[in-house]
């Protein structure tokens, strides 16, 4: 299949698919006048590529899992560490949709007078809000 169908079907653009054989993430046949052949296969390739990146791994972490022979090579301890991250980053974010609700209702004078939002200041200030941090509680039950 040329790299337009490929394109076409996988919805990843030319430049793209170019970039990726670059980088060795996939490989064409060779050529046929002056467009690019691959086979069927290519498009599981970029399937594994888009999840890949989807779960926050480089290109070149990718490229490590790609393996040699057409099949995955997958280092589950990469795996259970991407998911460490994710756990991380869920935590960060979910704190931070909390304190924005938070702020949302606060019955507070101002922000500026509310306990939960000078604590959620103060931990930005601090670095901790935006660095793989536990998740800062947020008590509902104080009043504000």
């Amino acid at each position: 299949m040329d790299i337009s169908e490929v394109a076409k079907r996988s919805g990843v653009p030319a430049s793209t698919l170019r970039f990726y054989e670059e980088k060795g993430l996939i490989r064409s046949l060779g050529r046929q006048g002056i467009r690019r052949q691959f086979s069927a296969s290519v498009l599981e390739q970029l399937a594994l590529i888009s999840l890949g990146r989807s779960a926050g791994f480089s290109l070149d972490e990718i490229k490590q899992m790609s393996g040699g022979k057409g099949e995955p090579e997958i280092d589950r301890q990469m795996l259970s560490d991407k998911a460490d991250e994710l756990d991380a980053s869920i935590r960060k974010l979910t704190a931070m949709r909390d304190g924005l609700r938070h702020a949302a209702v606060c019955s507070a004078p101002s922000h500026m007078q509310c306990p939960t939002f000078r604590r959620l200041l103060g931990l930005a200030a601090a670095g901790v809000i935006g660095k793989d941090s536990k998740r800062p509680q947020i008590s509902r039950n104080k009043p504000v």
